[in-house]
């Protein structure tokens, strides 16, 4: 099929593609879930990088290599009516989409263009997306979200050959889909690189179909590693300026060898279009899951049960670490594998299965990698000594809630104790205090009355409401037993006191440094 008249097919079709708003630009998952045509890409066009120059002065070679590889992924998806028998997205967004205006500015006053059915009747609505072939039996990877929800896939080759596809397998928390595809003779493939290797400002280019127009190669640069989006548990974004669009989702990074680096699957964007800010998963992430997706098409993570956080400098130096790293333990699910092999709040997990932990995302990916079942050792800083210890591993089949960070209201007074060397007013649970946050009744600790706003407690996050269970890994019942341990780590020549905080349904660790008050 030409890419045109894909284009003509898509010009009409409901808007499905899926969205964050942070305002006040949007995340965009770069699927196209209908196209507002030809104006709209003109509208959206970015001016190419200057400066970028390819290798022996020409991309070509790369593109003749891996284009032949790269595919359009269709999907056909539910569109439920809404009371006005329009075709409403399956997401139950019933139509207000992030992108209605950007759509009227091409369609007028008449909205988005959607299909009309009598009430009561289901629709069904086109969204397309890009992914690329690394089995030449028809082994094609793409983004979950290209796909999640289809009732019907459908995959266009490079010469335009159009085949029915199979889901495979999907991870949701990871953002990546297998599929495959029967054709009558083997296909070009594409191999895997290593996203490893990739520095920022290394040369890179995106391949895809975005808008629905045609495949098309952009190319840019690595601007930065390791972006969390805050779309999953697993974030290790690479971040490019090549530009992608709606419709690049599932398509192939590549880097000067020809080889897959990421795949394209978001971009910040004020408009719906590419700004030069785009984000690819890394291949060496993607490669792993895929690899156990083609085996079995579900996905059983590990699970430890830990509630952890980063470890800053003046955490370090609460601990006595000679420098920051590691995932520190803010709380241990009860009955976890985590409780069970015996790890402890304030516990400083440094390595896991022989693995270096760096920090928190290290942790929840070296124990998601992990069968279920299998034994770890884990090591731990614990009150200034390196231990180790061996852990079951169990299964994580739900995804992490997230815990609440509302804020709490200010308490009413109590037995009230100033530590100005903080710039904190403490005081004791009293039965009004109690009600008030609505503390469990054994609930023990000293509660932050006030905090100044120009002390270190303040720039350490410290808020009214909070609770302090604990100093320097030691549990207090009171404001003045607080006080107490706070006075103690001052007189010891520590930099910074380490304070255990329950906030509403939340637990954390706070360092506050004793330079600073």
């Amino acid at each position: 099929m030409s890419p045109s008249s894909i284009l003509r097919r898509h010009r009409v079709a409901a808007l499905l593609g899926a969205a964050l708003i942070i305002t006040p630009v949007v995340v965009s998952f770069a699927q196209n879930g209908g196209n507002a045509g030809l104006s709209t890409v003109a509208a959206t066009t970015q001016t190419p990088v200057a400066g970028i120059k390819a290798p022996n002065g020409s991309f070509a070679p790369i593109v003749a290599t891996t284009k032949p590889a790269v595919v359009t992924v269709t999907t056909v998806m539910n569109a439920q009516p809404n009371a006005m028998g329009e075709a409403s997205p399956p997401d139950g967004s019933n139509g207000n989409s992030p992108f209605d205006d950007y759509f009227r500015q091409f369609f007028g006053d008449q909205g988005i263009p959607v299909p009309k059915a009598p009430p009561q009747q289901s629709q069904h609505a086109e969204a397309l997306g890009s992914g690329f072939i690394v089995g030449s039996d028809g082994t094609i990877v793409t983004n979950n979200h290209v796909v999640d929800g289809a009732t019907s896939i459908k995959v266009t080759l490079d010469d335009g050959t159009e085949l029915p596809a199979k889901l495979v397998g999907h991870d949701t928390k990871n953002d990546l889909a297998v599929l495959k595809i029967k054709a009558s003779k083997p296909l070009p493939t594409i191999k895997w690189g290593d996203s490893n290797k990739l520095m920022t400002g290394d040369q890179v280019l995106a391949i895809g179909n975005p808008f629905g127009i045609g495949t098309t190669v952009t190319a840019g640069i690595v601007s930065a590693r390791g972006r969390d989006l805050h779309s999953g548990p697993f974030d290790d974004f690479i971040q490019i300026d090549a530009p992608i669009n709606r419709g690049n989702s599932g398509g192939p990074l590549v880097d000067v060898d020809g080889n897959v680096v990421g795949i394209d699957t978001a971009i910040f964007s004020p408009n719906g279009g590419s700004v030069g800010v785009g984000f690819a998963i890394p291949s060496n992430q993607a490669q792993k899951v895929v690899a156990k997706l083609m085996k079995g098409g579900n996905i059983e993570y590990g699970y430890l049960g830990v509630q952890i956080q980063p470890v800053t400098q003046d955490v370090a130096s609460a601990m006595g670490l000679d420098h920051p790293g590691g995932a520190l333990v803010a709380a241990v699910t009860q009955g976890s594998p985590a409780a069970k092999a015996g790890i402890e709040i304030g516990d400083v997990i440094t390595g896991f299965g022989g693995q270096e932990i760096k920090d928190p995302k290290d942790l929840s990916r070296a124990v998601a990698d992990v069968a279920p079942g299998a034994k770890e050792t884990v090591n731990i800083w614990r009150k200034g000594k390196a231990i180790q210890i061996s852990a079951d591993v169990g299964r994580n089949s739900e995804d992490t809630q997230t815990a609440s960070t509302g804020e709490q209201g200010k308490p009413s007074a109590g037995q009230g104790l100033g530590v100005p060397s903080l710039g904190l007013g403490l005081t004791d649970i009293t039965p009004d205090i109690r009600q008030e946050l609505n503390l469990a009744d054994n609930q023990r600790g000293a509660v932050v009355e006030r905090v100044s706003p120009d002390k270190a407690a303040s720039a350490a996050g410290l808020q009214p409401g909070d609770v302090i269970v604990a100093v320097d890994q030691t549990p207090v019942k009171s404001a003045r037993q607080a006080n107490q341990v706070i006075a103690e780590a001052s007189k010891s020549g520590k930099k910074s006191v380490l304070l255990l905080v329950d906030r509403g349904d939340q637990q954390i660790f706070v360092a506050v440094p004793f330079a600073a008050g």
